[in-house]
């Protein structure tokens, strides 16, 4: 037997705040969002996001704020995972709930808002969107100088590395015009990339730009409560210093990935994870998304469960189970998709405090008749025969003929597949009989 040398517990940096006083700070900065949190929960109505304008006045009425500070509290609560909005209907997030007396909700719905600098603090109107866009993926950047400075950097110095970062991305993507002590490309080169390069090439991003997105972004940092700002320089909060801290320890866990997933594809990383158990599974997730942003690894993660393996988009699911609130939104976007949907409702209604065991009540017959012809392919494309046989005694129905019935009836893709398969793998010759005949009659369109 091996044992395999743990990785001892990570102390953040010295001079960092207990959680207590980390979780007192992120009060305070939340202080107007929970309180507009608390009155939205308890107002029949109060309007979808933006907040309607027959609520902002109330509201402002109601909390003795201005109409601005409301507008601004709505939208960090809803950022922080403090409500949730469903239809015209806002309802207590399980943040709120606990936020008097947990202080690790209180953290990681200030993360949340951290997380979501750039839409607490609007970029200005006339700048590009994909400037802006290159701004906020070298942010980073800037925020680790920041901490490993553990002081003030002066803007110079942030603007100097938010000019290099932003090259390498625009050099990672050829999107860097020709300057001095450049070359031009061969003629063969420059045909393979016309219609790219040509469309994403542009002015060289002048300095000017630059100091004009950091400094939005920095503004949108002190926003959240990340940095203070002083005369000509910046300086990370306790709580800001703090964050970067356990996303820089999240890098480091995620490159210790057990099973050796960390840079693989959603797909690839998925299969990885089939054959092991709940508990390490998890740990491989939470070691893959740890090493992406938040919305490119729940976009990926989707992108797989779209397609054609139902084993990976079963598991794609359970890999949005780690990711947890910020997946919320992308997840109920996908309830028109017929193939998602029933995985999808189940998701919402973990999410929401339903019991795993309970959460199937959620799905009409229909949904639940199609879930079932979906895991089926999983475990026809994946498992053993003997999962396939089994597998019916979950179905909803109760006996063959009806679930033979009703399976006909809901339009899985893969319907005959499974069917054909169940008849192989059925030790019973008349029930193994029946299956063949309803797949014959499903492939050839009969009654």
């Amino acid at each position: 037997m091996t044992t395999r040398r743990t990785r001892p517990a990570p102390r953040p940096p010295e001079g960092t705040p207990p959680r207590t006083e980390l979780a007192r700070q992120a009060r305070a900065v939340l202080a107007d969002a929970v309180r507009i949190a608390h009155w939205a929960a308890g107002t029949p109505g109060p309007g979808t996001a933006p907040l309607a304008a027959h609520a902002l006045e109330r509201a402002a009425t109601a909390l003795e704020l201005s109409p601005a500070q409301v507008r601004a509290g709505w939208d960090r609560a809803r950022l922080a995972g403090l409500i949730e909005l469903h239809g015209d209907t806002a309802r207590p997030g399980w943040r709120l709930r606990a936020w008097d007396r947990d202080d690790s909700a209180v953290l990681r719905g200030w993360v949340a808002l951290f997380d979501a600098w750039s839409l607490v603090h609007a970029a200005p109107a006339d700048i590009e969107a994909g400037a802006v866009a290159e701004a906020v993926e070298a942010v980073p950047q800037v925020l680790s100088l920041l901490q490993l400075s553990a002081g003030p950097v002066t803007v110079p110095a942030l603007l100097d590395l938010l000019g290099q970062r932003v090259a390498e991305l625009q050099e990672e993507r050829c999107e860097v015009p020709l300057g001095p002590g450049r070359t031009a490309p061969a003629p063969a080169e420059t045909g393979a990339r016309a219609g790219t390069a040509e469309s994403a090439a542009g002015p060289a991003r002048s300095a000017d730009l630059n100091a004009l997105l950091l400094d939005w972004a920095l503004e949108g940092l002190a926003a959240v409560g990340a940095l203070t700002l002083g005369k000509g320089h910046a300086t990370l909060t306790p709580l800001g210093n703090w964050a970067v801290w356990v996303k820089l320890e999240q890098i480091c866990v995620a490159a210790q990935s057990p099973a050796g997933n960390i840079e693989q594809s959603a797909a690839d990383m998925l299969l990885g994870c089939a054959r092991l158990t709940p508990g390490p599974a998890r740990a491989e997730y939470r070691a893959w998304l740890a090493a992406r942003t938040v919305g490119s690894a729940v976009a990926e993660l989707l992108a797989v469960a779209r397609g054609e393996d139902a084993l990976l988009r079963g598991l794609a699911f359970e890999a949005l189970r780690v990711v947890g609130a910020p997946a919320e939104p992308e997840v109920r976007a996908v309830l028109a998709e017929p193939s998602l949907r029933p995985y999808a409702l189940l998701w919402l209604a973990e999410y929401e405090g339903n019991d795993p065991d309970d959460a199937q009540e959620v799905l009409s017959r229909e949904e639940a008749t199609w879930l079932w012809v979906d895991t089926a392919a999983a475990v026809a494309d994946h498992g053993e025969t003997g999962l396939l046989v089994r597998h019916l005694d979950s179905a909803v129905q109760g006996t063959v003929p009806a679930l033979l019935e009703e399976v006909r009836a809901v339009g899985h893709p893969r319907t005959v597949q499974v069917l054909v398969a169940l008849a192989a793998a059925h030790p019973d010759p008349a029930l193994a009989k029946a299956v063949r005949r309803a797949a014959f009659q499903v492939h050839t369109g009969g009654a």
